[in-house]
């Protein structure tokens, strides 16, 4: 989080000098206002106790101020301070998977969610704040038991409507602003309105009136405060007069604060124009973030014209109504959740809520396919970028197919289209969730559940559940050749063999790939999944002791790659032809290649790829000299491997060069240093262990040497080989 450039009031302090924040917890993007009693109090509960949890009514300032106090005492914490916001997901079964991606964690195994979240945090000493709870407070009360009696070093920070009701939580229940920080609130957030407007002394007791009108709750407030570009603080009175005389007539049992903030919310839509009122409730249905295209599609039609979205959006925007925010993937908006909800029963009372959960399903499913499509292209990385960003509107588009036996297929089309997304973006636990739940449904076998057979196969298959992986395979393919379904076929027969590979039969992995490649041929099937079928034929064939032909097939994949800009599948070709650049005596080579893998295993969390790489790196490491560097290597794979699956698939041939490494460091430094190099490079994190293989590790100069196995001489040429996949020959350029 951003810090101030004055000296704060809190429990730490955020100037001293410090290393870089870990976690994942926004900056602000206006000054932080008052509390400093309340934040105070907040730093000194963490201190006693393990789980704190600040409630308070909706637009209180709960997720303000716990992400203050997270900030404040993120340096208590060596292992970060990380942000988990609940509000979006709907969906019960997705709160661990949420939790699980906050923490920036990715897992490649079969292991529930929960399983990766308690061995991640067992030995770590960190803050996990939750935030928006409410609507999952059994589930969530659940998990943060298990964490907390699991990870001794793990403490949790809540903010929600009601406290969690677990043993050891301390309550902290968040007023509402007193005189002092409600007027300096309200003048601050007027002022980035009006800059150019001195309160005068008849203005002071204007705000301090309206401050205690709207029981100095921050959301209402700031509400108020964006009206100001319009009206002044005595025009925002009377109307909020006409306001609270309009709502006398409702429930006398609903507590004041919450009549205040629904007055507020209220008062600013009853200023609203027609056309504002209605694209506030349209974008009520969105989960989290969205963007323009989305907005105009998705709300545009019946009284707003979707060329007119973006001129009613940027009045929502003036109003407060609607946030800005810009990141990777560009400008982007979103409703605060009391906002949402407002809008919501507006949509609800219009009759248009089911009409336009389907708009918003009709949109992410186009967007998913697009995606897809796209994905094989220069574009790869911004699609992965794109598709994390609409995760939480995915999701709700999922269910939203979920809830009518007719629309199912729908689902399945959605779930299957992401198959990128779950296989090469480290997203495979959450992916197999929907996998399996959209299968629950029974549907005809159409396409689009052959699809999802495939996808889940392929996913058990990463995932090391072979007995999962060709009960989905075979399923697959007896349907799809029950009903000539000739691509769902090729696909079946695909990552069956990408199964063989992983247990260790490499001639039946070959067989079952060059028939798949066949059969694509044969359709005009061209996208990763082929071209990784052709890196996979490349790795079974090296397997059985055919470098040479190896190479040629991943020399024809890199030039495929080069000509449509994937980036994904070509990594795994880098690692075969690291591998044979390796056994052909270039480890300088080999290093060049493996640093592209870590680079592109970086840019889409692909674990795999990544502790294969740094596996591989290890023994050219040790084959360069550098004994200690891959030793240290070595135990930095090894960390990773847990959250990938059973290490180097429990595979005789995968695991090789680490067996090599292993005996050629242990000879050279003995079994106590050997083992300490492993110790220290387990306490490396994915990212610090990738940008030190980058740099060069310890930073030895580097140059081709022999390698285990004897082969031409560096630079030295070979007479153009056949494809054993093509036919074609060519000369050999790795």
């Amino acid at each position: 989080m951003r810090r101030l450039q004055h000296p704060s009031t809190g429990p730490d302090d955020p100037d001293s000098p410090r290393s870089a924040p870990v976690g994942n917890v926004p900056a602000e993007l206006n000054r932080f206002v008052g509390r400093a009693t309340e934040l105070a109090a907040l730093g000194g509960l963490l201190e006693e106790s393990r789980l704190v949890t600040v409630v308070g009514v909706a637009g209180v300032g709960k997720t303000r101020c716990a992400g203050r106090v997270a900030a404040l005492t993120e340096k208590r914490y060596c292992d970060g301070v990380w942000l988990a916001e609940l509000s979006p997901v709907r969906e019960a079964g997705l709160l661990e998977h949420a939790v699980v991606e906050a923490l920036g964690l990715t897992d490649h195994t079969g292991r529930p969610p929960r399983t990766v979240l308690v061995e991640h945090l067992r030995e770590r000493r960190a803050l996990l704040v939750l935030d928006g709870f409410e609507h999952l407070v059994e589930g969530c009360a659940d998990l943060v038991r298990e964490l907390l009696r699991r990870a001794p070093g793990l403490q949790v920070l809540a903010a929600g409507r009601r406290p969690l009701l677990v043993d050891g939580e301390v309550t902290f229940t968040l007023a509402p602003m007193c005189d002092e920080d409600a007027v300096e609130l309200f003048t601050e957030r007027a002022r980035s309105v009006r800059p150019d407007r001195e309160p005068t002394a008849g203005g002071r007791a204007a705000t301090l009136e309206l401050c205690h009108r709207l029981d100095g709750i921050p959301l209402a407030l700031e509400l108020a405060a964006g009206r100001l570009r319009a009206l002044s603080v005595d025009q925002v009175l009377l109307r909020l007069d006409d306001r609270f005389r309009l709502l006398t007539g409702g429930s006398r049992g609903a507590p004041p604060r919450h009549r205040a903030l629904r007055t507020a919310i209220g008062w600013s839509h009853e200023l609203c124009t027609p056309e504002q009122r209605l694209l506030w409730a349209r974008l009520s249905v969105f989960a989290g973030q969205f963007d323009l295209e989305a907005a105009e599609y998705i709300c545009g039609g019946a009284g707003l014209p979707a060329d007119a979205v973006l001129d009613v959006l940027e009045e929502l925007l003036a109003q407060s109504v609607v946030e800005r925010e810009d990141g990777v993937t560009g400008t982007r908006y979103r409703l605060l959740e009391s906002v949402r909800e407002y809008g919501a029963e507006w949509l609800a009372a219009a009759g248009d809520t089911r009409r336009m959960r389907r708009r918003h399903r009709d949109w992410f499913l186009g967007l998913a396919t697009w995606c897809e499509l796209d994905w094989f292209s220069p574009r790869q990385a911004e699609v992965a970028a794109r598709i994390d960003a609409e995760l939480p509107n995915l999701r709700r588009a999922m269910e939203c197919s979920m809830e009518s036996p007719d629309e199912v297929h729908l689902a399945h089309h959605l779930v299957g289209s992401l198959w990128f997304y779950w296989a090469g973006c480290g997203r495979l636990s959450e992916g197999r969730y929907w996998l399996e739940h959209v299968l629950e449904e029974p549907t005809p076998y159409d396409a689009s559940r052959l699809k999802v057979l495939w996808v889940l196969g392929y996913v058990a298959v990463l995932q090391g559940d072979a007995v999962g992986a060709i009960s989905a395979l075979q399923e697959c393919r007896e349907e799809a050749e029950r009903s000539g379904d000739a691509t769902a076929t090729a696909y079946a027969v695909h990552r069956t063999g990408c199964l063989a590979i992983v247990t260790d039969d490499p001639a039946r992995a070959e067989e079952l790939l060059r028939e798949a490649l066949g059969r694509y041929r044969e359709i005009g099937e061209l996208n990763s999944n082929v071209v990784m079928a052709q890196v996979e034929l490349a790795m079974a064939v090296a397997f059985q002791g055919d470098l040479d032909a190896a190479a040629d097939i991943c020399e024809e994949v890199r030039e495929l790659c080069e000509d449509h800009g994937e980036r994904w599948a070509l990594a795994y070709a880098l690692y075969v032809l690291a591998y044979a650049a390796l056994r052909r005596g270039l480890p300088e080579r080999a290093r060049r290649m493996l640093g592209e893998c870590l680079s592109i295993g970086r840019t889409f969390d692909d674990l795999l790829v990544t502790a294969l790489s740094l596996e591989l790196l290890a023994l050219v490491t040790a084959v360069e000299g550098d004994a200690g560097e891959a030793a240290v290597l070595q135990g930095a794979a090894e960390r990773i491997w847990p959250s990938v699956g059973l290490p180097l698939f429990g595979s005789v041939y995968f695991g090789r060069p680490r067996v090599e490494c292993e005996e050629q460091v242990r000879r050279e430094l003995g079994d106590a240093a050997y083992e300490a190099g492993l110790r220290a490079g387990r306490r490396l994190d994915r990212a610090a262990v990738v940008e030190r293989a980058l740099g060069g590790g310890g930073g030895r100069e580097r140059r081709d040497t022999p390698g285990a196995e004897s082969g031409p001489s560096a630079g030295g040429t070979r007479r153009p080989a056949t494809s054993r996949m093509t036919g074609r020959g060519g000369p050999e350029r790795w």
